[in-house]
């Protein structure tokens, strides 16, 4: 909170040359273009149509805010262009899940992933260019960690969904995609800040999902916050030497370690757990979940295995998945099994990154 406050000051002046407003808080980029509009002379309503074309109607560039008069519209293309993410590529599934992989202004690329399911449209959303944290079943762990996403891009995948006719604002924002989101904190709390304010894309905090691995100091910060956001746990082995196996982090922040920060949640917490066959999906496994789950009242989200190329690992059969969720159930346990999403396109986690990354490397 120190931080954003620190931030925040720094704002509090007039615009200058190459600011990016999409980077800030909404309370932020308010004072700082009401100051702007003050020093230009306009009157101070122009603050408010400024600000509304950043994140609630957002516009692919000021020459597209048609409320605004042309030598206003000038000096905001000069002094804070709007910023955009490039689409490279997108992939469509046959049952309406979009991927999208976006190339950075570095060269750099990430991935998004639209799936609407009824009057529901929830967007996966990347926070970092590949991951640092190496689990066995990922494909962005194979690439290894490139950098942060700066606080706009994490946010501009969403408002490049509100600008796309074929998809349009999202009902539910999960952080799921490339990354861990708890390793770039600084960037994705402002995220979360401008997801959430009414003034900048203005989603419920309990429509917006943030899925980590554990980062166990930064849980506990993101439990500070006042906002309901959603949490999500990608557990994946209740017992510690099997987690071990499949995701190196239980090495630094162990399963019993993880319990204890999620005691300081005041809402639900949802333990994401990709079945693995062998791996995580004996009546063992099962029984050691129900140990967890229980105390928390966690719900339990099933996944089949999105097999991942150069993997040994195979998902577990249907069969084995229902009979697992049978008997997490007869412990008390609330369980949802997700049918896969998009098994006729890279719909996992990194597949079309690494895809598209490998068809340039071989390019002459």
């Amino acid at each position: 909170m120190e931080q954003q406050r620190l931030a925040e000051r720094a704002t509090a002046r007039s615009l200058t040359a190459s600011d990016n407003l999409l980077d800030l808080p909404p309370a932020a980029a308010i004072r700082a273009v009401a100051q702007w509009v003050t020093a230009q002379h306009e009157p101070g309503y122009r603050a408010g149509q400024i600000v509304s074309h950043l994140w609630n109607r957002p516009v692919r560039s000021w020459t597209d805010a048609t409320d605004l008069p042309q030598p206003l519209i000038d000096q905001l293309e000069a002094m804070a262009p709007i910023r955009r993410l490039t689409l490279e590529t997108r992939q469509i599934s046959s049952d309406g899940t979009q991927k999208s992989l976006w190339r950075l202004e570095d060269g750099r690329a990430i991935e998004s992933v639209w799936i609407p399911e009824g009057r529901r449209a929830t967007l996966c959303i990347s926070s970092q260019a590949g991951c640092a944290y190496g689990c066995a079943f990922c494909a962005t762990g194979t690439m290894g960690f490139q950098r942060n996403l700066a606080a706009w891009e994490i946010t501009g995948q969403v408002r490049e969904a509100i600008l796309d006719p074929d998809q349009g604002k999202p009902t539910n924002v999960v952080f799921m995609g490339m990354g861990e989101p708890l390793h770039n904190w600084e960037s994705v709390s402002r995220s979360l800040t401008i997801i959430n304010d009414p003034h900048g894309i203005g989603i419920g905090a309990r429509r917006v999902t943030v899925s980590t691995i554990g980062i166990v100091p930064r849980l506990r910060e993101l439990a500070r916050r006042p906002e309901q956001f959603r949490l999500a746990i990608s557990l994946h082995a209740a017992r510690s030497e099997r987690r071990a196996a499949l995701m190196p982090v239980e090495k630094k922040y162990p399963v019993h370690e993880l319990m204890e920060a999620l005691e300081a949640f005041r809402r639900r917490v949802t333990f994401e757990y990709v079945m693995i066959r062998g791996a995580n999906d004996t009546p063992d496994d099962a029984e050691a979940l129900a140990s967890l789950a229980r105390p928390l009242r966690a719900m339990v989200n099933l996944l089949p295995l999105h097999p991942v190329q150069g993997s040994a690992l195979r998902p577990t059969t249907r069969a084995g998945i229902e009979q697992f969720a049978d008997r997490l159930r007869s412990h008390g346990v609330s369980v949802t099994v997700r049918r896969s999403r998009g098994l006729d396109i890279d719909a996992a986690c990194g597949q079309l990154r690494v895809k598209a990354d490998d068809a340039r490397s071989v390019q002459p």
